[in-house]
């Protein structure tokens, strides 16, 4: 890792709210796999109220403001989705509407890396394609690859919420190394 990136602060974010969410497997075992240099921290979702102009209005709830504020201080974001109907799950579009909202988005030109899990033959892949989207929107740069898409994921997590399979652990290793060297370039 270079000099410029040795003390990277990434926000981790589990687009799930089950206790034994797949997804807060994959940011736990990120947090174990976080090459030296990087710092990851897991941000709970669950707390959010729901979207509410009118509740906006009167200024953001507590757990909004905590939010964002995690966002600021982190170098970058690392979100896991599940998949939920071919699309990202609720709880993180609620999350994001959350974020992006003016005057000063926190998710503005903050770096993203993208991975998934889930139960299902064919991963994440659209939710990941919804959440690219959506960043696209807020103006954060979502890195590229490589490409976590964890599939058949009740075969890889123990009942303890643990990743136990060392491929997909070697895939998280490499997308963390890769958010490493790409983050400085913001």
């Amino acid at each position: 890792m270079s000099s410029t990136n040795a003390n990277l602060r990434v926000l981790g974010i589990a687009g799930s709210l089950r206790r034994g969410s797949f997804n807060r497997a994959l940011i736990r075992a990120a947090l174990d796999l976080a090459p030296d240099g990087m710092t990851i921290e897991m941000f709970d979702l669950g707390p959010l109220p729901l979207f509410n102009a009118d509740l906006e209005e009167q200024g953001d709830p507590l757990s909004v403001a905590e939010f964002k504020q995690a966002i600021r201080d982190a170098g970058a974001l690392l979100i896991a989705t599940p998949e939920y109907n071919y699309g990202m799950p609720g709880v993180l579009k609620n999350a994001l509407d959350w974020a992006s909202r003016p005057p000063e988005s926190p998710l503005n030109n903050k770096p993203v890396a993208i991975m998934g899990a889930s139960p299902g033959r064919t991963g994440t892949g659209r939710s990941q394609l919804q959440l690219r989207q959506t960043l696209q929107s807020t103006r954060s740069p979502t890195m590229p690859g490589p490409e976590v898409l964890v599939a058949q994921a009740h075969e890889l997590v123990n009942e303890d919420g643990v990743l136990t399979d060392d491929k997909t652990r070697r895939y998280i290793v490499k997308l963390l190394e890769a958010l490493a060297e790409w983050v400085p370039r913001f």
